[in-house]
């Protein structure tokens, strides 16, 4: 499963201890307490201790007396061993001053604690020998804390290498994850109490004689069986004549008689709620609901129960621990140690390295393993230590002795041991030779005999090495199973001291039914009953102590302990994190190797001579002998001419422009595989072309960054913490730089040689990256290479064989009837709208249902609706309301037949029967559907009317029941499920080979020990099959439920029975079949506690062992081993299973981006005013802590049933409206802050207007009528504003998506369950409708009728007494009526029918099915509950970026232009910031992909999420390989377009800054040539007042200027030109100045810019002419401006010829 990303390397870390710091000081003067043999001495009396307490009971003393002072003499020793050890340690550390204090050290507490305890024990002891304290006082539970001392045993191995901070955030994140899930869990417990105390209360009403008296009830006053009863007359279940319906409370029974399951207030019914949700012994108490209440609210109720807590909620916890113990099994590898190979090393033999030696040795294990399978009870009277089977043992067992004995002398006694499987060989060699000894034959010992068959595993390469992946990391799995074992143990004990002084409870008495009853809570089987015993022995006082002890420790075995398994054998499946890289490009490569050859239908052609269809071409001169030619080629001319006709036609301006369309799109339907192709290979050579000008730009790019770097352009800045945005932007420039080896040279200078070897260790990396990039090149390329041959070799077909396409090889391939056919075969929902403009499709309002309109064509879509329509029609058959004689029944046959008639041939005329490519018949799928019509079209043709019992014509209504699987095959997702089913069938095999191998060396074992020991005389007081005979009188029970004691003279209800000498009713031991039959049964853990007590009451007590072993191994492996390989399956098919940690965190995230949506929270009004104010006070944390507390406190008011006669309904009530008032307050508030266009924006909101809403419709209601349906509705109100609580905790909210998500996910899944489901029912009708009723057959269950068989069916799926039910469906002869006319007039049942009818239900749908949804489940998990740290971008980040969102989508519309984008990144913070001095050219790259992706239009809000989201990762460890070339392609086209654009705008601004000087310099030398002609102009004609008027020349030209249409009255220039009109204006501040006089010379001084009007600089080559115009001939600058222009024209050439301007304003920052 997942790993996290710091788990994912293991480096040499300091030791972490946890344990007891048993080092002291060395200089201490108390040496012993330092020895190692102290310590172990100390551990050794830990479990001393555990043992002594074990045996510390009053039942044991009775049995065996002299226990009591071997105890005492024990407890005695141990106690001064421990006391003089916490001595030694006070001394040493000291008691209270010190660091190391021995109070201050936690350790040290316990172990003072357990010397305490252990003081106590020994005191209470010697009273209790002095007969001063009696045994059997509750003075016992004071030894209840004294089995802890097995820690001490084992914390030496609480030491890690690992930081101890490492550690301690893994446990307190782990732990915080599971008190998360148990609140969650809490919530739906109380859900699920307050909706069973509303909807049914208590179930005390039951059936009793019509003269029981008041205080007098006894179990003759109750029906057989003890049967609920509702009041009403319209609804439940109303008791026969001669008993009445009477409230057994009423009639003066107690609590504690009536027993305390039940809904009677909210701590009792949560209390049920948790039983139920276990799914052991649920469906009681739904019959009990079904009696006394309306059917369909028991229904709803349990179903709904069983359905969201014991296959959702509870299995959240599997997920909590897969993912904890993912994160911790890198971080202990060391500590459980690696895998490594299992083979021996040693040299051997030529005959020992022989195939033929081994198989032959593995054959002779195959033949002993089926000559002890066959050993089977031979009679009482049989001899059974010397016949032929004890013979052929002793043969095996020489040969195998022999055996050993020369791999020995092969291979020495050192290296025959060297192996692991040699010991284990040579420990069964040593095991059956004591075996065969005749005193031991028949013993314990033949479990050697039976482990041979685990040698036969390595018969199967596959097998084998599954085997060892799973068990080959023993010290994991061992560790685990160590775990478990200390855990009963000590739990044993410590239920053993708190109830072995209980009276009339016999289950706590001694140590080993202590054990038996916690062992049977770990299984769950029976748990109940185990709880209920004890808590009507404890009482009423102690009860739910006691109930919340069981419940605490059955929440731990069963979600926690259970889920560690499956953890580890998850783990032991998962691969190395470096193998996941070789293993995607090895099963890329597998994907991609397809088959080069058509399927074997289409190649049978190939056997036939060519025979291509011939034309002759007619209407020419006779002249000329044409001769014939292929009809191919001449239809391929002809399309061509038409095809340049329709060119022509599109040319001239009348042609329809309409039909050149239609051309078009006929052209492209057509062609649409070659269309594809070709654009593939434009697609590869434009990027082959783009290589090299990648290439330049990345070094132009590369060198002006590192440029900025060494010059120091970012200093002077304050320190700031990189985004991960810039950080990945880095790290992707310094890869491609790496990867490209650009400047390689020059820039190593000066590194040190450290720096330099990793550089190059990193260009080899990267090399090696880009090697793999082209090997996905090659793979991709021979997938169409090899479509491509497939492609050429189906057109081969079809040209040169005329029957190939056609079908039924009748109807032509382009026939008109066979293009109608397509038409209507092929039609579908298409409501999709694309944009003229980008070619995107347009989301519509409706788009999920036209999706789902969409999903399957027209005619899938009637015959889905014909089949549900049929399905529902066989739900009314029965073996009372036959089809054959219900002519209503058989209009939806004949309308089946028929329309699934037309729909064949449609589909055949269309596609072909078999031998087209697109045959009806080319996949399993369409063989069911043939097979599936033909059984109808049989039975519909032969109706028989007279079905006799295991007869053809009943297997022909069986097969008819397989109807409803036709929806696998007509919807595709139904498909995938089944695809998902079959996929992982190998591994699922495997499984069941090795749980088959078990059960069959225990079913050997248990043949050879027990067969023909369990049968026994029904009557309990004969001991001999002799003396078994005649008649005796045997009690009936009545009740699980009620508690009522005889009365003195009183006897239980019974009856007179013959006595029989037999076996067990369900089992028995005496042939392999069925002791295998009774394993797998017991493998289920249903029925095991009835098989131990058999075995123990009739064998011997200690023959439990072996019960108890195979149902630890069973339980805790072979049952985990199915939930794993099912998640592991599930995971490979999803792609997932490869995935390393950095891609799973991808792909969880891409998922969690999928789901997240814009913030519906309006900002915050601007103003100070009250609607402000309103606002601060509605999101103030306290006020929503304080909301939840007010709906919190409202639930409570539901924890006693509203009835209208009872006075407590109006109180409650009452406040029950004054919470309301208030919730309507609070939703006032959030109008008013947030306006009510503000407040509708949130789906939280628009529930809570709804629930507030129905409140106040109630309130109204209450007041006005006051009867039982207004407090009926005020309960709905208050439950359905319960649900509000997930919306206001962040942790339920997020468990909440997981399970919804996983509803969603498993949708499918639950249809396609439903489905076998369906069949199974109609088949039950079929085989057991009228079987008799038995000992779980009833009214409640049977199969009578579907709905009836869909109940149990279900009941059988939660595992609910499924054995018991198989039985009673074999019932044979003389225990039946047989009939051989007719299945419906028999209540005999089917014992082959039966056996396979409900093992193959219960495997399918237990095994598989239910296991789907624990992996839906743990995926979903990971997917929303992963820590911050764990995730690319965290909660807060998502937080982030939605309120930035909610700030520029001011409309709230989910959309915004793509120009808004550029704003966005700016305002992004935190890690998704995006630094513009630092990182300018990551913001352009970012706003050209939004506006590449989406050509100018608007982005959605995840739109922009993803672009972040593949920003922000490191796309070579995270993206997969496919995805990672689509993702690199796109960023480096980004990066050229950006590079082009970029060149461009400095080329721009570098002409302007040119012109701006030249421009300058000619107005300098302009304004000198202007100042000598004017002087020259004033000495020759000297003025009287000395003036400055601008030129005719230059007004002129000034004049031209201004009539130019490219003007700009906005742009500012450097310095004056001539067009200036105020480029010689006096300056104001020299207006006091004396004027220049006469024969001064000077040049003018430089006047300031002022605005003008100037032409701008177009960068286009065909823009206008040149300055020339402007600047004098004379102008020392003309060559420098035309070097420019010329510079200008040629990056004009290389960057404007695919690129345009449409970035200049998106980059132009």
């Amino acid at each position: 499963m997942l790993k996290r990303k710091q788990s994912s390397r293991v480096e040499a870390q300091p030791v972490t201890d946890f344990g007891p710091d048993e080092s002291l000081s060395d200089n201490a003067d108390i040496l012993w307490i330092n020895k190692p043999w102290v310590h172990s001495l100390l551990r050794i009396c830990a479990i001393i201790s555990v043992i002594s307490v074990c045996m510390n009971t009053p039942k044991t003393f009775e049995h065996y007396p002299p226990l009591q002072y071997v105890t005492f003499a024990l407890d005695t020793l141990l106690m001064f061993l421990y006391t003089a050890e916490m001595i030694a340690k006070m001394h040493i550390r000291g008691i209270v001053k010190g660091d190391s204090s021995y109070v201050k050290d936690r350790w040290c507490v316990f172990d003072g604690f357990m010397v305490f305890c252990l003081w106590v024990s020994l005191v209470l002891q010697v009273f209790e020998i002095a007969e001063i304290v009696d045994q059997m006082s509750p003075w016992g539970m004071l030894r209840i804390p004294r089995p802890l001392i097995m820690i001490r045993a084992f914390r030496i191995y609480f030491r890690f290498e690992l930081p101890r901070t490492r550690i301690t955030n893994i446990l307190k994140r782990s732990g915080e994850q599971i008190w998360s899930v148990s609140i969650f869990l809490l919530f739906f417990l109380l859900l699920y109490g307050i909706l069973g105390v509303q909807m049914f209360g208590t179930f005390t009403y039951h059936c009793v004689t019509d003269d029981t008296q008041r205080g007098n009830v006894t179990w003759n006053n109750l029906a057989i069986p003890d049967t609920h009863c509702s009041r009403e007359l319209e609804e439940g279940y109303q008791c026969p004549p001669g008993f009445k319906c009477m409230d057994l409370e009423d009639l003066g029974l107690s609590r504690q008689e009536l027993g305390y399951s039940g809904f009677n207030e909210i701590g009792t019914s949560i209390f049920t709620v948790y039983e139920a949700a276990s799914q052991e012994g649920w469906v009681f108490l739904m019959y009990r609901a079904i009696d006394s209440f309306p059917r369909w609210r028991s229904y709803f109720y349990f179903i709904t129960l069983i359905f969201f807590l014991a296959w959702l909620v509870k299995n959240v916890f599997i997920a909590v621990i897969i993912e904890t113990f993912a994160e911790i099994r890198v971080q202990f590898q060391q500590m459980w140690g690696s895998r490594s190979s299992t083979t021996s090393t040693a040299t051997t033999q030529k005959m020992m390295r022989s195939s033929v030696f081994h198989m032959f040795i593995l054959s002779m294990v195959a033949v002993d393993v089926i000559v002890a399978a066959s050993n089977y009870y031979k009679g009482e009277n049989f001899k059974r230590q010397y016949d032929e089977f004890y013979l052929a043992e002793v043969a095996f067992t020489v040969l195998f002795d022999l055996e050993a004995l020369l791999k020995i002398w092969c291979l020495g006694f050192t290296g025959y041991i060297s192996s692991s499987l040699h010991k284990f060989e040579l420990l069964l060699v040593i095991g059956t030779t004591l075996h065969i000894y005749p005193d031991l034959y028949h013993s314990q010992f033949t479990y050697f005999q039976v482990l041979r068959v685990v040698r036969l595993i390595k018969i199967s390469p596959a097998l084998e090495d599954f085997v060892y992946k799973i068990f080959g990391p023993g010290k994991k799995l061992g560790s685990l199973v160590v775990f478990t074992a200390s855990l009963l143990i000590v739990m044993s004990a410590i239920s053993l001291q708190m109830f072995c002084f209980v009276e009339e409870l016999d289950r706590f008495t001694t140590f080993p039914r202590a054990f038996m009853s916690m062992f049977q809570i770990l299984t769950q089987e029976g748990w109940v009953d185990v709880m209920d015993q004890t808590l009507n022995a404890v009482g009423h006082m102690w009860a739910p102590v006691v109930a919340i002890y069981f419940i605490l420790y059955h929440l731990f075995a069963t979600l926690i302990l259970l889920s560690l398994f499956v953890a580890v054998i998850l783990d032991n499946l998962e691969l190395d994190e470096d193998l996941k890289k070789l293993k995607q490009l090895k099963q890329s490569e597998a994907n991609a190797d397809t088959k080069e050859k058509l399927p074997l239908r289409l190649r049978i052609f190939e056997k036939f001579p060519n025979r291509p269809q011939m034309v002759k071409i007619s209407k020419l001169p006779s002249d000329f002998t044409v001769p014939k030619i292929r009809e191919s080629f001449m239809k391929q001319f002809i399309d061509r001419q038409q095809q340049d006709t329709s060119c022509l036609l599109r040319r001239l301006p009348s042609a329809s422009s309409s039909s050149c369309d239609h051309s078009k799109r006929s052209a492209i339907e057509e062609n649409k595989y070659i269309d594809q192709k070709l654009r593939k290979s434009v697609f590869s050579i434009r990027a082959r072309n783009l290589l090299e000008k990648e290439t330049a730009i990345n070094k132009i790019l590369r060198a002006c960054t590192r440029q900025r770097m060494l010059s120091g352009s970012f200093e002077g800045q304050p320190a700031k913490e990189r985004s991960i945005l810039s950080v990945q932007h880095h790290i992707r420039q310094e890869r491609r730089s790496l990867r490209h080896g650009s400047n390689s040279q020059r820039i190593s200078r000066g590194k040190s040689l450290e720096t330099l070897t990793q550089d190059h260790s990193n260009t080899v990396r990267y090399r090696n990256a880009q090697r793999e990039d082209s090997e996905i090149k090659m793979i991709q390329e021979k997938k169409e290479q090899a479509e491509m041959k497939r492609k050429v070799q189906e057109e081969e077909l079809r040209e040169n064989h005329p029957y190939f396409d056609k079908p039924l090889f009748i109807v032509g391939r382009e026939h008109r009837f066979r293009n109608f056919c397509r038409v209507v075969v092929r039609a579908r929902f298409n409501a999709s709208k694309t944009d003229p403009v980008t070619g995107a499709v347009k989301n519509t309002k409706y788009h999920q249902l036209y999706d789902l309109l969409g999903l399957v064509t027209y005619l899938d879509w009637v015959m889905i609706i014909v089949t549900i329509c049929s399905c529902i029609s066989m739900m009314f058959e029965s073996p009372f309301r036959r089809v054959m004689h219900a002519p209503t029944l058989q209009i939806a046959e004949y309308v089946f037949v028929i329309f699934m008639s037309i729909e064949l041939n449609l589909k055949i005329m269309a596609d072909g029967l078999f031998f087209t490519p697109t045959a009806v018949i080319r996949d399993f799928g369409g063989v069911m559907d043939i097979f599936i019509y033909l059984v109808s079209l049989i039975f519909l043709c032969w109706m028989p009317q007279n079905v006799p019992a295991k007869s053809g014509a009943q297997l022909l209504m069986v097969l008819r029941c397989l109807r409803p699987l036709r929806i696998f095959k007509l919807v595709p997702q139904m498909r995938k499920v089944v695809r998902e089913l079959f996929s992982g069938f190998k591994e699922i095999f495997l499984v069941s080979i090795l749980l088959l191998t078990l059960m069959l060396v225990f079913a050997s074992f248990g043949v050879q020990l027990f067969a023909g020991k369990l049968a026994k005389c029904n009557d309990p007081h004969i001991i001999s099959r002799e003396d078994c005979h005649g008649i005796f009188r045997i009690n009936v029970s009545v009740s699980k439920n009620l508690n009522l004691k005889l009365r003195p003279g009183e006897k239980k209800p019974g009856f007179w029975v013959p006595r029989v000498w037999a076996n067990p009713r369900n089992f028995n031991f005496d042939n392999v079949g069925n002791a295998m039959l009774a394993l797998f049964e017991v493998l289920s853990l249903k029925g095991w506690v009835e098989v131990r007590d058999v075995i123990i009451h009739r064998v011997g007590p200690i023959h439990g062992i072996y019960i108890h072993v195979f149902v630890f191994l069973g339980c805790m492996i072979g049952l985990t081993l199915f939930v794993g390989v099912v998640i592991a399956n599930f995971n490979e098919n999803k792609g997932t299973a490869l995935l390393t940690v950095d891609q799973r965190r991808w792909e969880d995230l891409k998922s969690r981006l999928k789901i997240a949506q814009p913030l519906h929270l309006p900002p915050r009004p601007d103003n100070d005013g009250f609607r402000a104010k309103m606002y601060d006070i509605t999101q103030h944390p306290f006020f929503k802590r304080t909301i939840a507390v007010l709906v919190l406190a409202q639930s409570v008011l539901l924890s006693v049933k509203w009835d209208a006669a009872d006075p407590v309904t109006v109180p409650l009530a009452t406040m029950s409206v004054v919470f309301t008032f208030i919730f309507v307050l609070e939703v006032t508030m959030k109008i008013i802050a947030m306006s009510p266009s503000g407040f509708w924006q949130s789906r939280r909101n628009r529930y809570d207007l709804l629930v507030t809403s129905l409140g106040v419709i109630w309130v109204i209601l209450h007041f006005a009528l006051l009867n039982a349906y207004t407090y009926m509705m005020g309960a709905c109100v208050i439950v359905f504003r319960f649900f509000s609580i997930c919306g206001k905790h962040v942790t339920l909210k997020m468990l909440l998506l997981t399970v919804v998500v996983s509803m969603y996910k498993s949708f499918f899944i639950i249809v396609g369950m439903f489905l076998l489901l369906l069949c199974y029912a109609f088949a039950g009708v079929v085989l057991f409708g009228t079987v008799k009723y038995g000992e779980n057959i009833n009214r409640h269950a049977n199969f009578s009728s579907a709905g009836k068989a869909i109940t149990v069916l279900f009941r059988i799926v939660t595992g609910e007494d499924w054995n018991k039910i198989m039985h009673d469906c074999m019932v044979q002869p003389p225990f039946c009526t047989p009939d051989n006319s007719t299945y419906w007039k028999t209540d005999c049942g089917n014992y082959a029918g039966a056996l396979m009818y409900f093992c193959s239900f219960y495997v399918i749908i237990a095994y598989i099915m239910l296991n789907l949804l624990v992996a839906i489940i743990v995926e979903n998990f990971s997917l929303f509950y992963s820590t911050e740290e764990d995730q690319l971008l965290s909660y807060n980040d998502l937080r982030h970026f939605q309120i930035i969102w909610n700030m520029v989508d001011d409309k709230r519309e989910g959309v915004i232009p793509t120009f808004r984008v550029k704003f966005l990144l700016r305002l992004l913070r935190g890690r998704l910031e995006v630094d513009l001095d630092k990182d300018k050219l990551l913001f352009k790259h970012m706003c050209y992909e939004m506006e590449r992706l989406h050509n100018g239009g608007d982005v959605t809000f995840h739109d922009v999420l993803s672009m972040l989201s593949y920003r922000s990762v490191d796309i070579r460890k995270s993206l997969q390989l496919e995805e990672l070339l689509a993702r690199e392609q796109l960023e480096y086209t980004i990066e050229e377009e950006v590079a082009k654009q970029t060149i461009r705008m400095w080329l721009k601004k570098c002409l302007k800054r040119i012109r701006a000087k030249q421009q300058q310099s000619c107005s300098i030398i302009h304004s000198l040539r202007e100042s000598q002609q004017q002087e020259l102009s004033r000495f020759l004609n000297p003025p009287s007042i000395e003036t400055t008027q601008p030129s005719e020349d230059m007004n002129a030209i000034n004049q031209d200027n201004s009539a130019q249409p490219e003007t700009s009255s906005q742009q500012q220039l450097l310095s004056p030109t001539l067009s200036d009109r105020g480029g010689y204006r006096q300056d104001p501040a020299d207006a006091g100045k004396p004027q220049r006089k006469f024969g001064q010379w000077r040049l003018p001084s430089a006047p300031k810019p002022i605005s003008h009007s100037v032409s701008s600089v177009n960068l286009r080559f065909g823009g206008r002419s040149t300055m020339k115009s402007v600047v004098c001939k004379m102008n020392p600058m003309s060559d420098a401006a035309s070097c420019g222009s010329e510079v200008k024209k040629w990056w004009t050439r290389q960057l404007t010829v695919e690129s345009d301007e449409s970035g200049e304003d998106l980059l132009d920052i």
